[in-house]
């Protein structure tokens, strides 16, 4: 008798093949047939009506504190994911001497917008190198697998002290001694190594990263190391000032291990174009030996903004800010004061960035429920007050005093230039590229995209309106065999017999997400944004259901992930 059989479903088993109807049954943790009429399982569950689908890969995580204090990988596991990948952008906190910790506290307070005392109070450091750190998570049960990157940063400060956090320059000794603790990670198990080289990631005082001017001397000791291993990719995040300068770099840093390369793609609006230029060359790259991917996400990146979260319209004007210390029903009532509204308005914010940021009006837009990611620009702020003849920023202000203050608007920042997702239709189907940038665990007061998995089947195969839509067994690949295939990952992603049994039930006609809701659920109390959907009916994990209608069945078969993984013979 096999343990679970999920009987009558439409299987989409993430090869991009069309959907057939059968039963799929699990025994020890695998998937051990698929077929019509299967004999019974010691338990089943009846999908009749419903898609199986494989488990969610999210190669793009920042789960690594969460997952030394919790089990529970949600928002990500909410979402049907069964597989992250943390310890991308360079940043984690792994390895670490007990005297540099608060060095890599304060960059993830400001890199991940985590509060300072979350990590405090969460981070149980029982760990010292990084297969210390790998070694602690082994140590939980998880609702997902946890796969892992060795982070630049963690190396460089480990390494370097406090010339690493002011970007000096590394030596050749230093170097050689951040290469040895990076193939240590990878000899640990895990998938790569990631570095930044974006000026967005700081600490909350405004001090850069220290990845950022690496120099490329560094990057390929590094990359070289992993080379002479023949394991792990390399992940980047870079501002490409200089796109022509930078990507033949990371080309080169690339080539000389012989590793694939997963980079960052955004469209920025001042180059709303560039992004074509770097996944053509990405795309050179590949058809002359050197491998290299682009990663995108499923809707524009953005932020949210809120008078509970961590920015808001008027984050910056000085009688706000004299509140935003307030416990948030005090600063509520302050701000349904008349005098108080009258003297916000009529200041501005000093930080030109920060003013455009979070106060264009055109390009900020209620979040409804469900909410929705392309809004036309006649449901924008400056479009909805100019309707009712009224100022944006005094309709914007009303607004999110509305129920009790927890109203959130939607700012889109990247991948939104000509006002929909057109672009990143092109992104997607872009043959060098991969679904990635959810950045669960990460800007948890600010956004929570690690939704972006469930839109790519709401969204680009139901539900939009304004331009082309996907085939649901394509746009299922996208999430599950081809990002399983990209980090080495060859035993999941697909629903067939010898595969791991990470697997969804979905409610396709269902399946929707909810606005996004504050919890104050961290460490000390700590606040997070997050986000839950409808229509998953069951998420399987080694076999084992963990979640059956959105809610929690106690099981927590997820581990963490070793190494890369061969498919089944």
């Amino acid at each position: 008798m096999h343990d679970l059989v999920i009987r009558h479903g439409t299987v989409i088993d993430g090869t991009g093949g069309a959907a057939f109807e059968a039963d799929v049954a699990i025994a020890n943790g695998k998937i051990a047939a698929i077929g019509k009429g299967l004999p019974r399982g010691a338990k089943e569950i009846d999908a009749r009506g419903k898609i199986i689908t494989p488990g969610f890969i999210d190669p793009h995580s920042h789960y690594d504190a969460q997952a030394t204090w919790s089990s529970r990988i949600t928002p990500s596991s909410w979402n049907g994911v069964t597989t992250t990948l943390i310890g991308n952008c360079g940043v984690g906190f792994a390895p670490c001497k007990p005297d540099q910790r608060d060095m890599l506290v304060k960059l993830m307070e400001g890199v991940e917008d985590i509060p300072e005392v979350v990590l405090t109070e969460g981070l149980p450091w029982n760990w010292h190198s990084f297969p210390d750190y790998l070694n602690a998570l082994e140590a939980r049960p998880f609702d997902l697998d946890v796969a892992t990157q060795v982070p630049h940063a963690a190396l460089r400060v480990y390494v370097m002290g406090k010339r690493g956090l002011a970007r000096e320059p590394a030596t050749q000794a230093d170097s050689d001694a951040m290469a040895r603790l990076a193939a240590e990670g990878i000899q640990a198990g895990a998938l790569g190594f990631s570095t930044s080289r974006t000026i967005n990631h700081k600490t909350k005082r405004g001090e850069l990263i220290p990845t950022l001017q690496a120099e490329e001397a560094e990057l390929t000791t590094i990359g070289k190391a992993l080379g002479d291993l023949g394991a792990g990719w390399l992940q980047v995040i870079s501002d490409f000032d200089d796109p022509a300068r930078e990507f033949a770099m990371l080309r080169r840093i690339t080539a000389a291990p012989g590793r694939k390369m997963a980079i960052t793609i955004l469209q920025r609006d001042a180059k709303p174009e560039e992004w074509r230029q770097i996944t053509g060359w990405i795309a050179e790259a590949n058809a002359s030996g050197v491998g290299m991917l682009g990663q995108v996400l499923t809707r524009a990146t953005g932020i949210l903004l809120g008078f509970e979260i961590s920015q808001n319209p008027f984050y910056g004007r000085p009688s706000y800010m004299a509140l935003a210390g307030l416990p948030h029903a005090d600063r509520i009532a302050a701000l349904r004061q008349p005098g108080t509204k009258k003297r916000i308005l009529s200041e501005t914010i000093d930080d030109k960035t920060l003013e455009r940021r979070v106060s264009r009006w055109d390009r900020i837009f209620p979040l409804n429920d469900p909410p929705n990611y392309e809004p036309s620009p006649n449901d924008s702020i400056a479009a909805m007050a100019a309707r009712q003849g009224r100022d944006s920023a005094d309709l914007a202000y009303d607004l999110l005093l509305e129920n009790d203050g927890k109203t959130i608007l939607y700012r889109p920042l990247s991948n939104y230039t000509r006002g929909n997702l057109n672009t990143v239709h092109d992104m997607l189907t872009h043959p060098a590229t991969i679904v990635g940038l959810g950045d669960g665990g990460a800007h948890v007061g600010m956004l929570c995209d690690s939704s972006a998995i469930t839109t790519m089947l709401t969204h680009w195969t139901r539900d939009r309106t304004v331009g082309e839509k996907f085939a649901l067994p394509w746009a299922i690949r996208r999430v599950t065999l081809d990002s399983a295939a990209a980090i080495g990952l060859n035993d999941r992603g697909v629903v067939k017999a010898g595969y791991k049994a990470d697997l969804n039930v979905i409610d396709y006609d269902r399946l929707s997400l909810h606005t996004p809701q504050v919890v104050y659920d961290l460490p000390a109390g700590g606040r997070r944004l997050i986000q839950k959907a409808a229509g998953y009916e069951a998420t399987i994990v080694s076999g084992v259901p963990v979640y059956r209608e959105g809610e929690a069945t106690g099981a927590l078969p997820g581990r963490l992930v070793r190494g890369a993984q061969s498919a089944p013979v």
